[in-house]
């Protein structure tokens, strides 16, 4: 995935891993056409990830699961502020409630309705 990152001027967009096998938001994002993506284990990006994510100027989209708890919201405010005091813009995706990246395009969500989510993004 190092390439993933390798333009210093692209947006990228974060997926967090939970209960599913790894890979399946980033996955069906990638699928939908949005290749400039990395995911998280579980709510943490490693070392490298940070670094790489903070040697340029670049927005990251975090779109992490809407859960009935708020966990992964909570997780993309958390990980929202550590992208900003390392400089990075960062941005939360809101998913529909209920959905994480991968159930939003199996159940039907399209890219042009993702791209919509990216724009509305929070700080």
């Amino acid at each position: 995935m190092d390439n993933v990152l390798a333009k210093p001027t692209t947006n990228i967009k974060v997926f967090p891993q939970g209960r599913q096998i790894p890979l399946f938001d980033y996955a069906a994002v990638w699928q939908a056409g949005f290749h400039n993506v990395t995911c998280s284990l579980g709510t943490h990006l490693n070392a490298r990830q940070f670094q790489q994510l903070g040697d340029a100027p670049r927005t990251v989209y975090l779109a992490f699961d809407s859960d009935d708890n708020h966990s992964g919201q909570d997780a993309a405010q958390w990980m929202s502020r550590r992208l900003r005091a390392q400089g990075v813009t960062a941005r939360r995706v809101q998913l529909p409630a209920g959905h994480d990246p991968n159930s939003f395009f199996v159940e039907g969500g399209d890219a042009r309705q993702f791209q919509r989510l990216l724009e509305v993004a929070r700080p």
